[in-house]
């Protein structure tokens, strides 16, 4: 898998629609999903209760919570983009667009890809990259969702170093 490296801020400019990834594919389980539903208190049978939704849900199974998914990303970018030098901290400053086309059914495997969008100056050190990541399933019979689960813009911050 190929890495956005960005060395320093004279760079970041030229890196502007460089996609990069899919990273390996990670297991969403069951026991993360009922760890998650206890860190966000949202128990939602749905996401919790096995025989229920196995009856129930129409999607034959447990699924992840979006949010769930959505927080693996941290983990994705870190594969995926790597700063080398030039600043000397970033921050997740927030997300634009995040959408959940799909589920994700307990046991399934999830990936992400990313494409650097945009860079802005904000002057006093600051640089802002909005970076698209697509986060793709595979449900556990090996299916690979025709529709990513995740896709949002992440909003991060570098300060110069």
């Amino acid at each position: 898998m190929e890495t956005l490296v960005i060395e320093g801020p004279e760079q970041v400019q030229e890196l502007v629609g460089k996609q990069v990834g899919p990273t390996d594919w990670r297991e969403v389980t069951q026991e993360m999903i009922d760890t998650f539903a206890d860190l966000s208190g949202d128990h939602q049978w749905i996401h919790v209760e096995v025989e229920r939704a196995a009856n129930e849900s129409p999607f034959g199974t447990t699924i992840a919570h979006g949010n769930l998914t959505l927080s693996m990303i941290d983990g994705f970018r870190l594969d995926l983009i790597e700063v080398k030098s030039g600043f000397s901290m970033g921050i997740n400053y927030g997300w634009n667009k995040v959408r959940f086309p799909s589920p994700v059914p307990a046991g399934s495997k999830v990936r992400a890809s990313a494409e650097l969008s945009e860079i802005n100056d904000l002057g006093n050190g600051w640089v802002e990259t909005v970076t698209t990541i697509t986060v793709e399933v595979q449900t556990p019979d090996g299916q690979i969702g025709q529709k990513p689960c995740c896709v949002g813009e992440s909003v991060t911050r570098l300060l110069k170093a």
